[in-house]
């Protein structure tokens, strides 16, 4: 069952990027830009606790 429900979710969401380009590119570039956020974050956490 949990296989056929990835399917479904796989066709789903290629089915969504191919008919709304603009919004699904809208979602991945925010999802990009919040995990650039989060490893720029973690970088900073480690250069502030070498500089202490």
């Amino acid at each position: 069952m949990k296989k056929i429900l990835g399917w479904v979710l796989v066709f789903l969401l290629v089915f969504w990027i191919g008919t709304n380009p603009g919004p699904a590119a809208d979602v991945a570039r925010s999802l990009g830009d919040g995990v650039a956020e989060i490893f720029s974050n973690i970088g900073t956490f480690f250069v502030d606790l070498s500089n202490n």
